[in-house]
């Protein structure tokens, strides 16, 4: 019975090597690289300052909130005062999340912004040297971006190819990408087995795998205990 489960377990614990043993190395490799890169880095805030301490003007003018919460067309959430681009604005949010900009003195709708807005917010965030940018408009999330939409990206030329996404509904920056964040979401996908939109963490490749690499350990274990040395007690 000792040599037949000995012979099984070396059985099972030598295919389960053969059939996931590469995904064993993608996932130690990628996540010591995960681990290996700051990920203050991975965010971009290296790059881009994505919220700067402001202070709002007291003797400032602003309409009464009554104007601005008449001009939403469902249930207040919140409503915010903020400043954006040397001018204060109240970013009010409805009950369904979505998100519009008012002009906090005349109460007047300013959202979506436009490209030369998101521009300006990205220019001013931006701490790297690049000077030249393009601004185009997303409108569908893709694997790079899948936040808040529509949204404006806005292209540094500088060497990590750093990508700002500016929301047009509020003008805030919500997502940073560069040659680092690409790096580390390339091996992301490759450690949770989701090839095409990298965020998918139960699907049937990992729950396969991950429950054969548990079969593997134990199996291993199996063979630990059998091969280990036992000392023989001497005869009389």
């Amino acid at each position: 019975m000792r040599l037949r489960s000995h012979v099984g377990a070396s059985r099972v614990h030598r295919w389960l090597a053969l059939t996931i043993g590469v995904q064993l190395l993608l996932w130690f490799a990628s996540g010591l690289i995960m681990s290996v890169l700051p990920i203050d880095r991975v965010r971009g805030e290296h790059l881009v300052e994505r919220i700067s301490p402001a202070t709002l003007g007291q003797a400032q003018s602003r309409a009464p909130l009554d104007l601005v919460l008449r001009a939403a067309t469902k249930p207040v959430r919140e409503v915010r005062y903020r400043p954006l681009l040397g001018r204060e604005v109240a970013e009010v949010e409805l009950v369904d999340g979505t998100v519009m900009l008012h002009d906090a003195e005349t109460a007047k709708v300013i959202s979506p912004l436009n490209a030369a807005v998101a521009r300006a917010v990205a220019v001013q965030a931006y701490r790297g040297t690049a000077a030249q940018t393009s601004v185009r408009p997303v409108s569908a999330a893709s694997t790079e971006y899948k936040g808040m939409l529509p949204a404006w990206r806005v292209d540094f030329a500088d060497s990590d190819a750093t990508h700002v996404y500016v929301a047009q509904n509020s003008g805030r920056i919500v997502a940073v990408r560069n040659g680092t964040w690409r790096l580390y979401d390339f091996f992301w996908g490759l450690h949770i087995m989701d090839w095409k939109n990298h965020e998918n963490f139960n699907t049937p490749w990992l729950m396969g795998f991950a429950a054969g690499g548990l079969a593997l350990a134990i199996a291993g274990s199996a063979l630990l205990y059998f091969r280990w040395p036992r000392k023989r007690r001497r005869k009389g």
